[in-house]
């Protein structure tokens, strides 16, 4: 990759630090999609020592890359997303690869094709991740920036692409009795 494409490249997916997400900061201001993948990828990154059989290299590259759409299409909450909104996203992500030299596209394409069959162990931490990353958000956001729909949701939300394993199982729980004492500390105000 020369350096102008590879300039280039970085000024599409920088719009990801542009756009933001539903979810919020602890110090009461939208977070942006680029933020989420950060977060995501320490997660991953944390996590190394529960699963030493996994090649936690690849998952951190699936954190890093997995929002890249959103660099075109802009974030669509998971309760919002429809199938239409997945066949935009993959198809941001094609166009945004087409740019790329053919062995990092080839990898990075074969990358989102693992991420999206769900199928390996390492495509399963990340998802499991990525909706747990959500979670952690909406419980260190002010209550006030919840929606109605988040009261339940926050509660189960991610919890079937965590089934997987005993550590993300034993994660999403510890999650769910933090967004339960939150939902209780607003009830007694």
């Amino acid at each position: 990759m020369n350096p102008g494409e590879y300039i280039e490249f970085l000024g599409k997916i920088e719009k990801l630090k542009c756009n933001t997400r539903h979810s919020w900061t602890s110090s009461g201001r939208r977070e942006s999609v680029a933020e989420h993948s950060w977060r995501l990828s320490v997660m991953a990154m944390l996590c190394a020592d529960e699963y030493p059989e996994l090649d936690i290299n690849k998952v951190i590259r699936m954190c890093l890359v997995h929002d890249f759409g959103e660099a075109v299409t802009g974030d669509i909450p998971s309760f919002n997303k429809t199938a239409d909104h997945e066949k935009e996203e993959d198809k941001a992500i094609k166009s945004l690869l087409s740019s790329l030299p053919d062995g990092i596209r080839t990898e990075l394409s074969a990358l989102f094709d693992e991420m999206n069959a769900l199928e390996t162990p390492e495509a399963k931490l990340f998802k499991s991740l990525d909706n747990l990353e959500a979670v952690v958000s909406h419980n260190e956001a002010d209550i006030s920036t919840w929606i109605p729909l988040e009261y339940e949701e926050n509660l189960v939300y991610g919890q079937e692409n965590c089934e997987w394993s005993a550590w993300t199982r034993e994660l999403r729980e510890e999650l769910r009795k933090d967004s339960v004492k939150k939902i209780e500390e607003e009830g007694n105000k």
